[in-house]
């Protein structure tokens, strides 16, 4: 999942905090979608985020030319999630029945699911989830209905610099010992992504999971007045007080990030599996020959990356529900899976992959990434989503940069979920 977002202006944050407390707004409803053009075939459009490692534009080329009458139009949005998250807001409060196709982030799914967006995928639009990892299918679920096709997976790996780390680090305090090396070769010890977007909530959440707290507890209520919370956030504003990560990281998201490490600048580098075939195949790479990769530090062994991913939903004002469902189909296919993983280093959501010799010959993370799913803590899990976000990057990001201790920035955003609905 690259969670590369760029914090919009105040006030469509606030009209998405209201958006997401608010009604349903569709003709649907939750658990109900629309029946109308459940059997209507024809042309369809997809909507997506930019597709950067020329992933989507071939599938959708071969699904083209076997289905003429039924072709595909890619409607490719930016490579920003905040903005292609809003960009489906708008088209759904529209009942736009041209979006009828769309990427859905992980974490959009409850959002869109309550309000009732999307088609759930059951009776007519069920499709098959065998072999798919169990906490995937949940993560494309609200309230025990599917209502997204699991499209690709996603978690943290820590890439290293094999070269001058022979052994790499296995929690926290390990790898800080390790900066002393990158402080004897002149480059930055260690980068995330720390810009205030849907990255930071990322890095945030990944930092108090790995302590052993937790964002919102089970019931879906914020749980961040705790010592485990302030360890895991502490942990990222010592390192930037210390210069163990770089002050220029406060303006990295994932490709800031992959740049600078790409160039030699990094010693450790959180990021997402897609990074792997950059570095390995762009020339401008210095690491191409020496990319160590392992699971994210934890506090006693792996820590919790967040579980990422994007799923694919059908919108339903869609006209053409039978078309969509056959698209869904194809682009959720173990074939699909296998190009997702060769293509774009994008995690496969098929269980058995992850064993295939032949494909983990060619893509030798994928043991460490189902290390990195098996611990993994899926982001906060609440339709009102936008807002409890908004407070994480708000306040995690005044701390890291020195205007809030990590203890006043949790204790605010205990508060501002609270005062958002997550805690009622």
């Amino acid at each position: 999942m690259k969670a590369k977002l760029t914090a919009t202006a105040s006030l469509m944050a606030g009209a998405l905090a209201l958006s997401a407390c608010g009604g349903n707004t569709s003709s649907g409803t939750a658990g109900g979608g629309d029946a109308a053009g459940l059997d209507g075939r024809g042309p369809i459009t997809y909507v997506q985020g930019k597709d950067n490692s020329n992933v989507v534009r071939p599938l959708i080329e071969k699904w083209n030319a076997a289905h003429p009458d039924e072709k595909v139009t890619l409607k490719e949005q930016t490579d920003q999630p905040d903005q292609q998250h809003d960009d489906l807001v708008q088209h759904f409060q529209a009942k736009d029945p041209n979006y009828d196709v769309m990427s859905v982030d992980l974490v959009w799914t409850a959002e869109f699911a309550a309000k009732g967006w999307l088609q759930p995928l059951k009776d007519k639009m069920a499709i098959d989830t065998t072999g798919i990892l169990p906490s995937i299918v949940e993560g494309a679920s609200y309230k025990d209905t599917l209502y997204t096709a699991p499209q690709h997976s996603d978690g943290g790996i820590l890439y290293y610099r094999k070269d001058l780390v022979p052994t790499p680090p296995k929690t926290w305090a390990e790898m800080r010992e390790m900066c002393s090396i990158a402080k004897a070769n002149n480059i930055g010890c260690f980068a995330g992504q720390y810009k205030q977007y849907e990255g930071l909530t990322v890095n945030a959440s990944e930092a108090i999971n790995s302590a052993g707290g937790s964002v919102l507890d089970k019931d879906g209520k914020p749980s961040l007045n705790t010592p485990e919370a302030k360890e895991g956030l502490g942990n990222l504003v010592k390192a930037f007080t210390d210069g163990s990560i770089p002050k220029e990281a406060i303006t990295y998201q994932e490709e800031e990030g992959r740049r600078a490490f790409q160039d030699g600048n990094l010693l450790f580098h959180r990021n997402w599996p897609y990074l792997y075939n950059l570095a390995t195949t762009e020339g401008s790479s210095k690491v191409k020959d020496v990319l160590g990769m392992t699971a994210l530090p934890g506090k006693d062994g792996p820590g919790a990356s967040s579980l990422g991913g994007h799923n694919v939903g059908v919108s339903v004002y869609s006209k053409n529900k039978a078309t969509a469902l056959d698209f869904l189909k194809f682009m959720t296919s173990e074939e699909t899976q296998r190009f997702y993983a060769t293509q774009g280093s994008l995690a496969p959501v098929l269980g058995n992959l992850y064993e295939d010799q032949k494909l983990v010959a060619k893509l030798p993370y994928l043991p460490v990434l189902k290390t990195s799913i098996e611990n993994a803590v899926p982001r906060p899990v609440t339709p009102f989503y936008p807002a409890v976000t908004q407070a994480i990057q708000e306040n995690s990001y005044a701390a890291l940069k020195g205007e809030k201790s990590a203890e006043q920035a949790l204790s605010d955003m205990q508060k501002s979920i609270e005062t958002a609905g997550a805690g009622s």
